[in-house]
């Protein structure tokens, strides 16, 4: 009964995330740090799941390694944005600017 109502808090986080996500897209920052909030819930659902179903914590290692270097990457990514256009919104920059 614990391992269902703390899944389902954990989806319900997830959720927040995904709201997050759809609700603030007009800067990158947000859109980064709510997709950060997805993953780590999923992190620690996947933690939980393996714990309750006695299996190794090997996969939720690689699973944190990928989600380092998908952060690390969306951060390079802002920065870069950020030097060459000065802020990271989204309506300010053009289709045909290269």
């Amino acid at each position: 009964m614990v391992m269902i109502f703390n899944l389902m808090i954990m989806f319900l986080i997830m959720m927040g995330g995904v709201w997050v996500f759809c609700s603030k897209r007009k800067h990158l920052l947000a859109t980064l740090l709510s997709l950060e909030f997805i993953v780590l819930s999923l992190f620690a659902m996947l933690v939980f799941l393996l714990h309750y179903m006695s299996c190794e914590l090997y996969f939720s290692m690689i699973f944190l390694t990928y989600a380092v270097c998908e952060g690390a990457l969306g951060l390079s990514i802002l920065v870069s944005m950020i030097r060459t256009h000065g802020n990271d919104f989204f309506q300010t920059f053009s289709v045909l600017q290269c």
